[in-house]
């Protein structure tokens, strides 16, 4: 298809739908003349919209706003694309947006806007009721005798002709059976106004859907709505899944915290799903910007583009990104240059432990530099640590292996030594960016200021990272929240929030139902950490055993045990080639293959391409639907989801991990991260879990 050939269709398929609409229209206007207290520009607009009702949309005019005596809501729309608060107007001079505010030709109309972002917000509350988001509730201001399409703040403005193609272009994010429940919630709470009258036409317009049944007349409760919603999501592409928001997150994302605040919870509680929204509904709530960081790099774009999805009004108001990436254009910005680079960086250290590492008393607990490499990434630098005798003393979440002081004394001069060859080759390596950061930050505050910083994935920062965070925003309301699980740690290593100087007693929200994946996948990933104490920000937690309840009932887990490895990879193309769609074709979209380094993913890239298998790797993936299976490290798919995940060599790792000699604290260490690694792999499943094992020679 030629470019822009996609766009163009959908353009012409929403101009025949308009036309349509348009013929049933005439009808419509005829049963508006019936609103006998209703002005001139509201008869015109809900004879306008109307139409939309032929197709299943809902439409309550004239409602009494509650605890006003005079106040009402022009129109309430409720369609697939959400919830649309009307207000109606009729204005001789051109409605215009100069510098992001509404005017009445020369006159800001400020207050305007404002009321009607308070009668959103009336709505928001009630339809909160049925576990409905804030991003599905629109601010709409629709103008008799103009034409336009703008925004101003955080409403939309359309001219009277310009609304039918507008709201038919919007995504949907609302099945029939939710408008149904939604639109007899809300016409509950939001009485017609008095002086309304609506009398039933005497040739209504014919429905474009089935008409409904007894049953379907009574009111839907909120079981109703989650059934519903749920049963739309699973036929729907993965990214679909991943903006799906339970009516029991619904108080979490719309709650006031007086200072910084933290959501915690197991895997597939859907954490990021939450501040994704929750971002969405501060944009609504305040002119600054917003900053959502992770550490990973690929996350932010598939962020990015998800909220987009769900609510474009504000795409433009939060800024997604990898905290190293923040902090590096940051930096740039104030005219610091670093020059950050990794490979000399490992160098130097590769330098430094065999200077300075290899013969000291390090191997005795550990032989591999690695180990002490991120020693030196989590503890030291990762905590800004500047002398030996903080150092000595310093607690060590997450690092289980005890070190006497002759340790910590050689850990200290290795560490030395590779600062000492960093220097040398004018290089710094990633730790030194956030101290930098942190130290400019510390001397000039930012400038603008943000209104709100959301921090997904929590437990893989380093403490100077959160105190780099915390300090854009202080403790401010609404200002920090930060979301993770330290369960899910995929890097070694810790601290605890006190550390950071962040306090969120009383401020924090634990979820505990799980809506991603199946039950058995979830009851597989759950065993093979439930013996493992973990540290999560705030203090130990005993065992990985954690009490989850799990809403999917299907979704299976599919164990391979191939003779060698050659059988184990005919297996899994077998495997992918068997995928399906609904309607009985291929289906690649949902599918991801993720392993456990980087030379893997070379070895299945190639494997998969041979066999004419599409592939896109993680780090190019945004959240669009592709079909194509995509390709990444366990590390890699942090934060994401997909319908089928395949896992070649899974138990690979784990075993290679797990110490010989049980009394060998930092190999338990290892083979617990090892575990963590793969139980985040395993819990990116919904619907499948391929687990490929090659058999031990004997």
């Amino acid at each position: 298809m030629a470019a822009g050939g996609s766009a163009g269709e959908r353009g012409r398929r929403i101009r025949e739908e308009a036309m349509r609409l348009q013929r049933l229209a005439r009808e419509a206007h005829r049963q508006a003349a019936r609103w006998e207290a209703a002005s001139e520009a509201e008869q015109q607009v809900a004879a306008t919209l109307m139409s939309l009702t032929a197709t299943g949309w809902h439409l309550l005019v004239d409602r009494e706003w509650p605890g006003t005596s005079a106040a009402n809501v022009d129109m309430i729309l409720i369609g697939p694309p959400g919830v649309f608060v009307i207000d109606v107007k009729r204005w001789r001079d051109p409605p215009a947006v100069i510098g992001g505010r509404l005017h009445r030709g020369a006159e800001p109309c400020d207050g305007e806007a404002r009321k009607l972002l308070n009668l959103t917000r009336a709505v928001e509350d009630r339809a909160a009721d049925l576990g409905l988001s804030p991003v599905a509730l629109k601010p709409l201001m629709i103008f008799a005798g103009h034409r336009l399409d703008a925004r101003a703040g955080g409403v939309r403005l359309l001219g009277q002709k310009d609304a039918i193609p507008a709201l038919l272009g919007e995504p949907v994010q609302l099945q029939p059976a939710m408008i149904r429940a939604m639109s007899r919630h809300l016409a509950e709470h939001f009485r017609e106004h008095a002086l309304t009258s609506l009398d039933q036409p005497a040739a209504p317009v014919a429905p474009a859907v089935p008409a409904a049944s007894p049953s379907d007349d009574a009111l839907f409760d909120v079981e109703d709505v989650e059934r519903a919603a749920t049963e739309a999501v699973l036929q729907a592409p993965i990214e679909r899944w991943m903006t799906f928001l339970h009516p029991e997150q619904v108080s979490i994302v719309r709650r006031d915290w007086s200072g910084p605040a933290r959501i915690s919870g197991p895997a597939g509680t859907g954490k990021t799903v939450v501040g994704l929204h929750r971002a969405a509904h501060l944009a609504g709530r305040t002119t600054g910007r917003i900053l959502y960081v992770t550490f990973a790099n690929n996350l932010p774009r598939v962020q990015c583009r998800l909220f987009a999805t769900m609510t474009a009004a504000f795409a433009g108001r939060v800024d997604f990104t990898s905290l190293h990436t923040w902090a590096r254009n940051f930096l740039d910005a104030r005219g610091v240059r670093l020059n950050l680079d990794g490979s000399r960086a490992d160098d130097a250290f590769s330098r430094a432990w065999m200077s300075a590492g290899r013969d000291s008393v390090l191997p005795e607990i550990d032989a591999t530099p690695g180990y002490w490499r991120e020693e030196i990434d989590y503890v030291i630098k990762g905590r800004g640590l500047t002398s030996l005798e903080e150092y000595r003393t310093v607690a060590r979440p997450g690092r289980r292996t005890a070190l006497r002081t002759a340790h910590r004394e050689a850990v200290w001069l290795l560490y030395e030594e590779y600062e000492l060859l960093l220097a040398e080759r004018g290089v710094c390596d990633f730790n030194d960016v956030l101290l930098a950061a942190l130290a400019e930050l510390t001397e000039r505050p930012a400038d603008p200021p943000y209104a709100a910083v959301i921090v997904d994935e929590v437990q893989d920062l380093t403490l100077t990272g959160v105190r780099l965070l915390h300090a854009l925003v202080g403790d401010g309301p609404n200002g920090l929240l930060l979301i993770g699980d330290g369960q899910q740690a995929v890097y070694p290593g810790g601290f605890r929030l006190a550390d950071a100087g962040i306090r969120i007693k009383g401020r924090g929200a634990v979820l505990r139902t799980n809506y991603r994946n199946g039950a058995a996948i979830l009851e597989t990933a759950l065993e093979l950490v439930s013996a493992d104490p973990f540290d999560d920000l705030e203090g130990p937690s005993p065992n990985g055993r954690r009490a989850v309840d799990a809403t999917y009932r299907d979704g299976r887990v599919l164990r391979v045990d191939a003779a060698d490895a050659a059988d184990h990879d005919r297996r899994l193309l077998a495997a992918i080639n068997d995928l399906t769609a609904p309607d009985g074709t291929s289906s690649l979209a949902g599918a991801a293959v993720l392993c456990r380094s980087r030379r893997d993913i070379d070895h299945y890239h190639r494997c998969l391409s041979r066999a004419g298998i599409p592939v896109l790797r993680l780090e190019r993936y945004d959240g669009r639907p592709v079909e194509a299976v995509k390709l990444g490290t366990y590390r890699r798919a942090k934060g994401l989801e997909f319908k089928q995940v395949f896992l070649p060599h899974h138990d690979a790792d784990v075993a290679a991990a797990t110490p010989s000699d049980p009394d060998d604290p930092a190999g338990r260490e290892r083979s617990e991260l090892a575990r963590r690694q793969l139980f985040v792999a395993m819990t990116r499943a919904r619907d499948l879990l391929w687990l490929g094992s090659v058999a031990t020679p004997r």
